[in-house]
């Protein structure tokens, strides 16, 4: 086996009728090949360590994957309903909308704190309820990606509006937490990407926003929404930030593909 260059965690072998790919997390392993191939790494494995074969993979590190005839679907509905219940809102209305904006300045949740607005207390796990859906929007929820950085960037000084849009993500969660991923079988490989920037998406900071997704078979397998670091003069100046963050991760997928074909 060689380990991958741009991700050690990562073991590649190929054999002359196929290959075997192992991915590793501590103790965790995932492996992927020709029939064949895994039989003889998984044997080889047991003969060696203390483990247990439990199959296909159907749950790792959060992410349920649902195996059929047509594809696999990777979703986060357990976890989903697990914060869900953590943060009491298991039995809330479910919300049709993600992201309700006020026209209201002073109601308006996406806003940063105004002079004289008061600091959220302890009694908010605001802190926790961001980390619980950052790693929702950065596994497979790419549709809640925008709203859970807008939140994100106030962790330091929320307040009562933007709890509220924390909520209302709960709520759109509620009645979402089935949506996943859903990768085709025999379909076209080929990646292809976008990406754009927002100008001036925070007129507080006057930052831009990047967002870029890269899609394989039509799926989403890598997305990003956030606020640039710079300080943009243009349109044009803003999407070429944008351009070259999309562009890094295009050559680090690139690498990967053509190292695991």
């Amino acid at each position: 086996y060689t380990s991958n260059e741009d991700c050690p965690c990562v073991f590649i072998r190929r054999s002359q009728d196929g290959f075997c790919i192992i991915s590793v997390y501590v103790d965790d392993l995932n492996i992927i090949g020709t029939p064949e191939d895994i039989e003889e790494a998984s044997s080889y494995l047991m003969s060696e360590f203390e483990m247990k074969d439990l199959g296909k993979t159907k749950f790792c590190l959060g992410l349920q994957l649902e195996h059929s005839p047509a594809g696999i679907l990777v979703h986060q509905s357990a976890y989903t309903q697990k914060v869900l219940e953590r943060f009491r809102f298991d039995k809330s209305y479910p919300s049709k909308t993600l992201m309700i904006r006020s026209l209201q300045q002073d109601k308006d949740p996406f806003r940063p704190k105004e002079e004289g607005e008061e600091i959220l207390g302890p009694e908010f796990p605001y802190l926790s309820a961001v980390g619980a859906l950052m790693y929702l929007a950065n596994c497979t929820r790419p549709d809640i990606a925008f709203a859970v950085n807008l939140l994100a960037r106030y962790s330091s000084e929320p307040t009562i509006r933007h709890w509220k849009g924390i909520k209302d993500i709960f709520r759109y969660l509620q009645g979402t937490k089935d949506l996943g991923l859903f990768y085709r079988r025999n379909q076209d490989l080929s990646v292809v990407g976008y990406a754009d920037a927002g100008y001036l998406s925070d007129p507080h900071t006057s930052k831009s926003q990047t967002g870029y997704v890269f899609l394989c078979g039509g799926t989403a397998v890598s997305w990003k929404s956030s606020k640039q670091s710079l300080v943009t003069t243009s349109t044009n100046h803003s999407e070429i930030i944008a351009l070259y963050e999309a562009s890094r991760e295009c050559v680090w997928l690139r690498r990967m593909m053509a190292t695991s074909r």
